[in-house]
């Protein structure tokens, strides 16, 4: 069934030319394409396979109906590739900051490295903390945000010991560090060396969001998932711009007591990376499953974001039940893929929300680690695979800058910027 916009005409994002991106040979290659039909860009563009498009055919008339004005432009079709921005040193995630093009590299072993996302220049890095990071495992600098200012750059990372450690500092107009400022506001202990989490976020609310595993092995042995009086196997929100060194939001779950007051929300497994909508605000999480599926879990601004839901591990993975009855408040996931043809776990992306490619408003963008495709989910949950993919699979993150144009990163290194490609 072809899925309808308000106006009732099908809008269709569906890939017509599929070809594997193969843009490691050296920085700025032309990008391999695939050409998407062109949409008009809308909030809710909704990304449909072709054969799922009704067909309909008008009624006979006298004469011809006229067509409204439309931008011819917004006729054509649209190439899109992966353009092969450079080659850093272990890069796991990319942060934008307000009033700077440029993009910051965090890579794995402690470095933020601040490059040209045009030219693939790197510049001097503006922090290192290699010697308090460890990088073992799924271990090392995992995440990062800037405040809404670029005032403040906040990091996630692994510390000596292993344990969850995330810490502040002030950041100057130009982008450059204080690395004297440098706040610790929140550590948690880690029972073993993976499923540590890793994404942090600015949400629309200003308040700071962490996400954590269920604090790893195998099958959430410590039952974390579904056990409130422990931070592992939840995303967190604070305020840091207020209270020593940070505030509980008044209206976080347990605030008042019953659990941890940092829970936003419960029954995570691994949310490595999550994003929020810049147009609407809804957080869209991509939680590495277990055995059978991966997930893709989307919470709605206008329904609270997601505030005190339980998005069901480890009674649950995905719609599959795991270990128990379905928990009360259940938040099931918009779309979920399972471990077949060399699927194994979900790296999420973002909802695409630039200017350059008008064809994919509105929809998210994620990757599977192993595969390496770029997949598409729209508004109500239909997946298309993109046809795009990086060469030498290993997809750790995406990345969006200051006008919502999305990159990704690769676990060879590479950093890919996903453009419009000339014909």
């Amino acid at each position: 069934m072809a899925i309808k916009s308000a106006a009732g005409a099908a809008l269709v994002v569906s890939v017509i030319l599929s070809a594997c991106g193969n843009d490691t040979a050296e920085t700025n290659t032309q990008p391999t394409a695939v050409t998407l039909p062109a949409v008009q860009a809308s909030p809710t563009t909704q990304v449909t396979p072709e054969s799922e498009v009704e067909e309909t055919t008008p009624p006979e008339t006298g004469a011809p109906s006229e067509a409204p004005d439309q931008d011819p432009a917004a006729q054509e079709p649209t190439s899109v590739g992966l353009r092969l921005v450079g080659e850093f040193n272990q890069p796991l995630a990319a942060l934008s900051r307000a009033g700077d093009s440029r993009l910051f590299l965090l890579e794995r072993t402690g470095r933020v490295v601040p490059i040209d996302p045009e030219s693939g220049k790197a510049d001097r890095a503006v922090l290192d903390i290699s010697n308090d990071v460890s990088s073992n495992v799924e271990r090392g600098l995992l995440g990062g945000a800037f405040s809404i200012d670029g005032s403040v750059l906040y990091l996630h990372y692994s510390d000596r010991n292993g344990d969850t450690q995330l810490d502040s500092w002030d950041v100057d107009p130009s982008g450059s560090v204080d690395t004297g400022s440098r706040t610790a506001l929140y550590s948690l202990k880690q029972p073993f060396p993976n499923h540590n989490g890793g994404q942090v976020a600015l949400g629309p609310d200003g308040f700071l969001y962490l996400g954590l595993g269920d604090g790893g092995a195998a099958d959430d042995p410590l039952e974390a998932g579904q056990d409130t009086s422990t931070a592992l196997g939840a995303i967190l929100r604070i305020d840091p711009t207020r209270g020593d060194p940070y505030a509980i939001p008044a209206d976080n779950p347990f605030a008042s007591g019953g659990g941890e007051p940092e829970i936003f929300l419960t029954g995570v497994r691994n949310p490595w990376r999550f994003s929020f909508d810049r147009a609407t605000g809804d957080l869209w999480v991509g939680d590495v499953g277990q055995n059978k599926v991966e997930e893709v879990t989307v919470l709605r601004a206008a329904d609270g974001g997601g505030l005190g839901t339980n998005l069901g591990w480890n009674l649950r993975e995905g719609t599959l039940e795991f270990a128990g009855d379905e928990p009360v408040g259940h938040v099931g996931p918009i779309h979920e893929y399972s471990h077949a043809n060399d699927n194994c776990s979900i790296t999420g992306g973002y909802v695409y929300r630039g200017q350059a490619i008008p064809a994919l408003d509105g929809v998210y963008i994620y990757a599977d680690y192993c595969v390496g495709e770029l997949v598409t989910v729209d508004q109500n949950g239909t997946a298309t695979p993109l046809g795009l993919s990086v060469d030498g699979r290993q997809v750790v993150s995406f990345a969006e800058d200051i006008n919502g144009e999305v990159y990704v990163i690769s676990g060879a290194g590479q950093l890919f910027e996903l453009v419009v490609v000339e014909s």
